[in-house]
């Protein structure tokens, strides 16, 4: 990426390299104590094993079935000219904003013992799935996945030019020449980074295996530090997993980044190429009925959420209201933290980038740093940190919010970094040459280029801090809980009827903020 000159000014390394070295604390920091605690001359129990297999087993099974599924839902969406489309594309982006504790909750309300799909079964005498465990693992985890596969290959046949297809055609190729010749080393190229991102995703997944995991035949490395943590006190313990934990997620992180394509969002999504290969009815049919099983697969927990918490919602309990100030206002300062690094780090970046290439796409890099420390290995790291001098409860929720905006940290850069790199290109000499003060610099030559991502960024921000359960069941005290933590609770003591009203009030708030900063970053910026 090729970023203009600029002369590297005072502001941009205070504020850019204490973004950096905040993040450089909360990540390499954080699992720097979790060395120096670890218990490393102590060796690994065999349940300890049992959970390594057990984390790496499940997401290696996830990644697979997601990829499996999303290339043929890929392939039908993308060629398929259909009434409906363009929504089902818009919704698939659901489950990624979705709290993942709300998504878990629906996916109960129709695979669990007497959710929609068991009792429909039961009427031929067919035993409903055991939704907990291995099974349900999977199951939320390939929920969860496929809609984000699905877009990545979609980008992926969009870069393939539409005169390949249609010389095929007019060479009269059949449909096994252009997967082999032309679709096959597309998915070659692509499915790779997916499928390690999908896995890496699926380790870290804290909250899934919390809601349907535990036993000791399905404890993930984070369940078991948790459980270190808050039930045994066993920092050593706690420590030495999370090495682990961090060590298997920052090979795959660096592997992913190797392996993994450049893709475009938005490009491709409505473009039309005509495949005159697929016209046959068995491909229609084909396409047709994984399309249905897709979309029933995703739109049932998100339609079973809506009815079953339309009633309980209006009748929750004041404790309900308070947690929904405390993750409103988590998310929006963690959006804003986040927002604030991501503009920092990328006013540093782009600074330096001409000067010292190397070093500002080591930045970039580092700033990927929480993909591989995940938010509860942060977390831990933090708690170990702050035991010995204060009770971590007291601080649970800034603690919460600054974790919340490390996560959301990699998304936010990787929209306002190019944007804020084409806006000083193309605007930042000018408004040099014109002898623009600072302040008039940024708010007419660069910041109308930044709205839209900046706006995007922070409402992504702010819907992920709001689906939080990783952090926070370390740090809440008992009296201290955010939506999410409220609603496992409930779950875990069967008030299922109130926790789907905190469902559908928790997926509201999550919706309402991300549209509002969306929305803000859309307004028009007048210019005079």
């Amino acid at each position: 990426m090729a970023y203009s000159t600029q002369q590297i000014k005072l502001t941009h390394l205070i504020f850019g390299g204490s973004a950096f070295a905040l993040l450089l604390v909360l990540t390499l920091g954080t699992v720097l104590v979790l060395w120096l605690n670890a218990d490393i001359k102590t060796t690994l129990s065999p349940s300890d094993w049992a959970t390594i297999n057990f984390t790496i087993t499940q997401a290696i099974v996830s990644a697979t079935l997601s990829v499996l599924i999303a290339v043929p839902t890929a392939r039908a969406l993308f060629f398929r000219n259909f009434k409906g489309r363009q929504f089902i594309l818009t919704i698939m982006g659901a489950p990624f904003i979705l709290p993942t504790i709300v998504a878990i909750l629906g996916i109960i309300a129709v695979w669990g013992r007497s959710g929609y799909i068991s009792e429909f079964i039961s009427n031929f005498s067919i035993n409903p799935l055991n939704i907990y465990g291995f099974t349900g693992v999977i199951l939320a985890h390939v929920f969860f996945n496929i809609p984000l596969a699905t877009r990545f290959i979609i980008q992926g046949w969009s870069a393939i030019p539409i005169e390949h297809f249609r010389l095929s055609a007019q060479l009269g190729i059949n449909t096994s020449g252009i997967t082999r010749h032309i679709e096959w080393p597309m998915l070659k190229s692509v499915i790779p980074g997916i499928f390690l991102l999908i896995f890496l995703l699926c380790i870290s997944s804290f909250a899934v295996a919390l809601a349907l995991g535990g036993g000791p035949k399905a404890t993930t490395i984070e369940l078991a530090i948790y459980q270190s943590l808050r039930f045994d006190f066993n920092f050593a313990k706690a420590a030495q997993l999370g090495i682990i934990q961090f060590s298997i997620c920052a090979i795959l992180g660096l592997i992913t980044i190797i392996v993994s394509k450049p893709v475009q969002f938005s490009h491709g999504l409505d473009r039309k190429v005509e495949r005159w290969d697929r016209t046959h009815f068995r491909y229609l049919l084909f396409d047709i009925f994984i399309l249905t099983l897709v979309c029933l697969f995703l739109f049932l927990p998100l339609f079973s959420i809506i009815i079953r918490g339309i009633i309980p919602i209006f009748s929750l309990p004041s404790t309900v209201w308070i947690a929904a100030f405390n993750s409103t206002t988590v998310a929006i300062v963690s959006s804003f933290i986040s927002i604030g690094m991501a503009l920092s780090m990328s006013g540093l970046i782009v600074r330096i980038s001409q000067k010292f290439p190397i070093t500002s796409q080591s930045m970039e890099i580092v700033s990927f740093l929480t993909l591989a420390a995940s938010p509860f290995i942060i977390g831990t790291g933090l708690f170990i940190l702050i035991f010995p001098y204060m009770s971590p409860f007291i601080i649970a929720l800034p603690i919460t919010a600054l974790v919340n905006a490390a996560m959301a940290l990699p998304f936010s850069l990787r929209m306002i970094l190019p944007a804020m790199a084409n806006a000083e290109k193309n605007y930042g000499k000018l408004a040099d040459s014109l002898g623009m003060t600072k302040f008039s610099r940024f708010r007419f030559a660069i910041w109308p280029r930044l709205r839209r991502p900046v706006g995007f960024s922070a409402g992504l921000a702010a819907a992920l801090s709001m689906g939080d359960l990783g952090v926070i069941t370390l740090f809440a005290p008992a009296d201290v809980a955010t939506l999410p933590l409220i609603m496992y609770r409930m779950m875990s003591s069967y008030q299922i009827s109130a926790a789907s009203g905190v469902a559908l009030l928790l997926v509201s708030l999550s919706i309402l903020l991300f549209w509002v900063f969306d929305r803000g970053g859309q307004l028009e910026h007048n210019v005079r």
